[in-house]
């Protein structure tokens, strides 16, 4: 496979400020139709240059994304309500758990592994993300794939 067309999910807080930018820059010109690319490239503080060279390399994660399968692997305490507190946090997101795998608990820890269908009815995948991972008993949150 060619460099150029490997994908990868990074968390925000590793990402050049640059980027992030980028991501707003592009909000503002797709939020706000009136706003020119240099008046939003001035406004975040990038150059017109930064701007197109990394325009089409970076979308937030949870844009596009409705219609696709999601596989997360969640590490959570043995502990009775956790798993059904992350199902109820996934229905009330309004997506479809399509697989669920839990394996045996080690050290009073267990791994889960979750598929979810996200649907155009579906709230914002990121802040269930952040929902999950504050909740007690919750260890860790990776995201596998998505479809």
């Amino acid at each position: 496979m060619d460099s150029n067309n490997k994908y990868y999910i990074v968390k925000e807080k590793a990402l050049p400020e640059v980027l992030l930018k980028v991501v707003e820059a592009k909000r503002m010109i797709d939020s706000e139709k009136a706003v020119t690319v240099q008046e939003a490239t001035d406004a975040v503080g990038i150059s017109r240059s930064s701007f197109y060279k990394y325009k089409d390399d970076i979308i937030p994660f949870h844009e596009n994304i409705h219609g696709r399968t999601i596989t997360l692997s969640i590490q959570l305490d043995d502990e009775p309500g956790v798993l059904s507190g992350i199902l109820g946090r996934i229905a009330d997101f309004h997506a479809n758990i399509l697989t669920i795998h839990q394996a045996i608990p080690i050290n009073g820890v267990a791994s889960l592994t979750l598929s979810i269908d996200i649907l155009p009815t579906s709230g914002d995948f990121s802040a269930l993300v952040e929902t999950l991972n504050a909740m007690k008993g919750v260890h860790d949150i990776k995201i596998l794939g998505r479809e």
